[in-house]
């Protein structure tokens, strides 16, 4: 059983990083330090959008139009965050109940 939360924690950490490195592409890409007509560049955006996007869509639903700023993938961070301490507290549970003293 703490294999598989442990799995589940690393699955959530890489979904983190990915929504973070997406973050810092965006501001690039904004600011045109980085150029989308870069086939590498369009690609790497292009895939992280496509990881990102299932998560980002019923979110962005919810949450109110700020126009060009997106608060989804905080909320999605955040998210990921009270799961990570979830999966801990589960994971410390676990360990506890089975240790013998």
């Amino acid at each position: 059983m703490i294999t598989i939360l442990q799995i589940c924690q690393m699955l959530l950490n890489v979904i983190w990083w990915v929504i973070v490195i997406q973050a810092v592409l965006s501001w690039l890409i904004a600011f045109n330090v980085i150029n989308t007509g870069n086939d590498i560049v369009r690609q790497i955006w292009y895939a992280l959008g496509r990881i990102t996007d299932p998560l980002y869509r019923p979110i962005r639903r919810v949450l109110p139009d700020f126009g060009a700023l997106d608060l989804s993938p905080i909320v999605v961070l955040l998210a990921i965050a009270i799961l990570n301490r979830i999966i801990d507290n589960a994971i410390l549970s676990q360990m506890s109940a089975g240790a013998t003293f």
